[in-house]
């Protein structure tokens, strides 16, 4: 029994590392890539799936990539926005036992089984955050990229709240709870930004592109100053 098991465990670290290779090999060409999350249960007449679709499509129309995690909902409404403006339109999909169908906009279709292969996929190729009104998922997803960021595990990147009346109980308990406690720091709430203007949003959005672009050019700069120096010395 003890070797079964063994065995069990072996095929599911190769399960586990086909889903890494995969993610790498299939989003790596993808370019600026803008990650939206909210909640699988939103109709299409709701606000929010709305407005999702307009913030999708306005990021699309100025050359980001969407990634969504490919189901109905707020993740459909994302996709859409993308999907319809000739963007890159990516969904990442995983087995759920209810909620996660596949949207028919995802011109970019990736399947998971396991959470934590595809919320890497979710930040590694993401250059922001966008959280619309959503469940523990989208709960979950924000406050992983929000403890990296606060940790210095990975370059920190915008985290947008869309939806100043759905998220506006979560941000005044952490103001009056947690900094009040001294659990977390004013600089760990400056990381958040809550809005309700998709025009806002890819100004955060562009502000960070930008930024990166900046800190980009400087990197090659020093490592071109430092080749040149090297040389010199050799030469000498």
């Amino acid at each position: 029994m003890i070797e079964d098991l063994k065995g069990v465990e072996t095929w599911r670290i190769f399960r586990i590392m086909s889903e890494f290779v995969e993610g790498f090999e299939e989003l790596s060409d993808i370019g600026p890539a803008v990650t939206i999350f909210g909640s699988a249960r939103f109709h299409r007449n709701h606000k929010y799936y709305k407005k999702a679709v307009e913030i999708s499509g306005l990021l699309a129309k100025n050359g980001y990539t969407i990634i969504t995690g490919g189901g109905p909902g707020i993740m459909e409404a994302a996709n859409k926005g993308a999907s319809v403006n000739t963007g890159v339109s990516v969904g990442l999909n995983i087995v759920l036992p209810k909620e996660q169908r596949p949207n028919p906009f995802q011109n970019k279709s990736l399947n998971f089984k396991y959470f934590f292969a595809r919320k890497v996929m979710f930040v590694k190729y993401a250059m922001g955050y966008v959280c619309m009104p959503g469940g523990f998922g989208t709960l979950d997803e924000f406050f992983e990229a929000l403890t990296l960021i606060q940790t210095h595990r990975i370059y920190p990147f915008p985290l947008i709240l869309v939806g100043k009346e759905y998220w506006d109980g979560l941000m005044h308990w952490i103001e009056a709870t947690m900094l009040k406690e001294k659990t977390i720091s004013k600089e760990d709430i400056d990381l958040i930004k809550l809005t309700d203007d998709p025009k806002e949003v890819l100004s955060v959005i562009n502000a960070h592109r930008d930024w990166k672009i900046n800190m980009i050019k400087k990197s090659m700069r020093k490592k071109e100053n430092k080749s040149l120096r090297d040389k010199g010395n050799f030469i000498n």
